[in-house]
């Protein structure tokens, strides 16, 4: 069978127009992610934004920013001394701390916070000063006029100093027994310090920061009072201080400017002491309850029937007789062989007689026998024979 092939369907070809339409729709997407207004502030430095230039003492005025970290703490403060091109001349010192603003930023950088106006300590030229507490470094000025407060210029730049650590740091300082039980840690941060630039360094305003574990660095400002010329070197000791209870290992940092100088590690020992308080709290709060809960049952507990009766005292004894007391040496103490029957009788009534008498009178000595040996009836004496004798 044979196949007779048939007229074949023309091939449809793309049109010019229609490939510049998807090449185009293709674009949209990187093109609105240039074009989106917040990509360039994100991507770029912090900024900072008043609602006033210009405000007198106990207004108010409302600070926005954006282009920060996602969900930072920052701090908020009015500085005099200070231009956006200088920063703070002196550090915090120059700014109003105790009126300062905390805000926490958005999960896209931004802020916004009203902050009271206040007098710095310093003269203007002032500013609105951005930074952030914790975490990475950031920072942002914007000019502000503090109405009714002086005006003076800022301190001249004969040239760059620049400071450099030249040796090693240590840390100076025993524990006390009152950080033994729970007292914050205090040490000095001693180092040596050069000018390698063309201009003197006058008291220069260091920071301190303490890290735990993989926390961020804590910087508090340490300003040393001195000068350091040209080429020359100084030894400087700034204190050192942790929270109350901190143990564990512990890393101090040592910032000037922009700049980390120096790094020391810091081993911080347990306060045992406070674990030993609470041992024997543990110990002695329950026994002097079990204490006190056996005083109160005995206290009220039932007594036995009679037993508040007073016990008779016992039976004084009688004192023994001294000598023999046996009743054959009694008998023969009394009596006498061949005696007669009213003479025994006699000699018995007075011996019972005598020692009655010597029973209650306690005496201590043998009473004597109503007849001797010598005087005593005997068998082998004659009996009187006479009338007057018998």
């Amino acid at each position: 069978m044979t196949r007779h092939p048939g007229p074949r369907a023309p091939r449809r070809t793309a049109s010019p127009v229609l490939l510049f339409l998807a090449a185009l729709l293709a674009l949209l997407p990187a093109l609105s992610v240039l074009t989106a207004p917040g990509a360039r502030a994100a991507d770029g430095d912090p900024a900072v934004s008043l609602s006033k230039k210009e405000a007198g003492k106990g207004g108010e005025i409302t600070v926005s920013g954006s282009g920060w970290r996602a969900e930072a703490l920052l701090m908020l403060l009015i500085c005099g001394q200070s231009t956006p091109e200088r920063g703070v001349v002196g550090g915090t010192n120059s700014c109003a701390n105790a009126d300062g603003r905390a805000v926490t930023t958005d999960k896209k950088g931004a802020f916004s916070k009203k902050l009271p106006v206040t007098e710095p300590p310093k003269p203007c030229p002032c500013v609105v000063h951005v930074a952030t507490v914790t975490g990475e470094q950031a920072l942002a000025d914007a000019v502000f006029t503090v109405a009714g407060h002086p005006t003076a210029d800022l301190p001249e730049q004969t040239g760059d100093g620049k400071l450099a650590v030249l040796a090693t740091t240590r840390l100076e300082g025993d524990s006390s027994l009152l950080t033994w039980f729970g007292a914050p840690p205090a040490r000095r941060l001693v180092f040596t310090v050069g000018n390698l630039g063309s201009a003197p360094v006058k008291d220069p305003v260091f920071e301190i920061g303490t890290a735990h574990g993989v926390y961020a660095p804590q910087w508090e400002e340490r300003q040393w009072r001195g000068t350091v010329a040209p080429g020359a070197k100084a030894q400087i000791k700034l204190p050192v201080e942790l929270s109350a209870g901190a143990h564990g290992d512990y890393q101090v940092s040592l910032r000037y400017g922009e700049k980390v100088l120096a790094e020391q590690p810091w081993g911080v020992g347990r306060p045992w002491g406070v674990t030993l308080f609470w041992v024997l709290l543990c110990l002695v709060v329950p026994a002097a309850v079990f204490r006190i809960g056996m005083a109160v049952v005995d206290k009220l507990r039932p007594r036995p029937a009679g037993s508040h009766r007073t016990r008779t005292p016992a039976t004084r004894r009688r004192p023994k007789r001294r000598g023999s007391t046996g009743a054959g040496a009694g008998r023969d103490a009394t009596t006498a062989p061949g005696a007669t029957t009213e003479e025994t009788a006699n000699a018995a009534a007075t011996t019972e007689a005598t020692t009655n008498a010597a029973t209650t009178t306690d005496a201590t000595t043998a009473v004597l026998p109503w007849f001797t040996p010598d005087s005593a009836p005997s068998e082998n004496r004659p009996r009187p024979t006479t009338k007057g004798q018998a």
